[in-house]
């Protein structure tokens, strides 16, 4: 996976909403290899500001992979300076700087039984996963969809067609607040208790998505049948010089450093191995001094990463041997972190050797 930003062109802007634009990016044929997807990932963009020049946002693809489409969905929120600028503002002939895809929100089994659920935006990821399920996979797919009203509901025609051509395998519940309320968990245990052995998939609002997995939790889905998706708005630039970029965080992580953070890194040389995209790659001479992200990037390896701050699940890793502590993560839960997946743009060791898999 490359970590080089790329102009691509829009090549078409479409309402689905009021609030709410779908951007359809033109990969040329030359970088289509770099911008290959699986069902559930995501783009990284940046948007220009006045303020800080850009403004790097991550965006889940509502394009299934087979389509040859590659088209985000974007929802205005009331204070999202970003959101807001794209659904206002872009049209097709613009181009917008982009990072290759991102993400671990995906199905491994695209023939699985699927239980989604999404609300509001959160249809996007859940959309492309639900397309790609019906168009290519072979099992049952169930959505419950929750959005504010009938207006906001995102994708309502292409549901109603994909209803209608796979009315044996696709079945949607739609959730209207105004009418029905919030959803309580006892509800959405309910209704998940028909499908408890599909494999879940979750995206939405927080208390929404904490409602789900909590009911999920308490009806013994295990934890490789339960996947939810969070994004946190991007503060930094992950677009920019990586000289440039590594210099301000190192900067950032002076600033934050606390006097038993750092108690149990380990300072000498370390042995890393890592397996990404199929090879192998081994070193012993990790220091500690530098995230693994850093030590890697230094080596060559052109590991995955995007927003570098802990924020995505872009550079996400699982640790099969040794371990490492993270700085900061505001995207992976306890179950992630039982499952021994880190943030690779966070971690320092407190081992002396660190095996890890960008495979799953």
């Amino acid at each position: 996976m490359a970590t080089e930003s790329y102009q691509l062109e829009v090549a078409d802007v479409i309402r689905e909403t009021e609030d709410a634009r779908s951007v359809v990016f033109e990969v040329p044929s030359e970088l289509q290899e770099t911008f290959a997807y699986t069902p559930g990932q995501f783009l990284t963009v940046a948007v220009p500001s006045d303020r800080t020049g850009l403004a790097a946002r991550c965006y889940s693809l509502s394009s299934a992979p087979h389509s040859g489409l590659h088209q985000i969905t974007v929802k205005r929120t009331v204070d999202g300076y970003a959101s807001n600028w794209i659904v206002d503002n872009l049209k097709p002939g613009d181009t917008l700087r982009v990072l290759p895809p991102s993400g671990i929100f995906t199905p491994k089994d695209v023939d699985a039984d699927f239980l989604l659920f999404a609300g509001g935006s959160g249809i996007t990821p859940v959309m492309s996963i639900a397309r790609t399920a019906l168009e290519k996979g072979t099992g049952k797919v169930v959505l419950f969809y929750a959005n504010e009203d009938e207006s906001s509901v995102i994708f309502a025609g292409q549901l109603r067609e994909l209803t209608e051509e796979y009315a044996d395998r696709f079945t949607v519940v739609h959730w209207l607040v105004s009418v029905q309320g919030l959803p309580s968990e006892r509800q959405l245990g309910l209704f998940a208790s028909y499908f408890a052995s599909y494999t879940a998939f979750v995206c939405g609002p927080a208390p929404y998505m904490k409602a789900v997995t909590s009911a999920l939790k308490e009806l013994g889905f295990p934890r490789e049948r339960r996947h939810q998706e969070k994004f946190v708005s991007l503060g930094g630039n992950p677009f920019g010089d990586v000289e440039e970029v590594l210099a301000a965080e190192k900067e950032l992580a002076d600033a934050d450093d606390h006097d038993d953070a750092d108690e149990a890194v380990v300072t000498g040389p370390v042995t890393v191995e890592v397996e990404l995209d199929g090879q192998e790659y081994s070193f012993d001479d990790w220091q500690g001094e530098q995230v693994l992200l850093e030590y890697l990037e230094a080596k060559g390896v052109d590991a995955p990463f995007s927003c570098r701050e802990g924020n995505c699940s872009a550079c996400a890793c699982v640790v099969l041997e040794g371990e490492v502590r993270m700085l900061h993560n505001e995207v992976l839960d306890a179950d992630d972190l039982a499952d021994g997946i880190r943030l690779v743009c966070q971690a320092k060791p407190v081992s002396e050797k660190i095996r890890i898999s960008y495979n799953g």
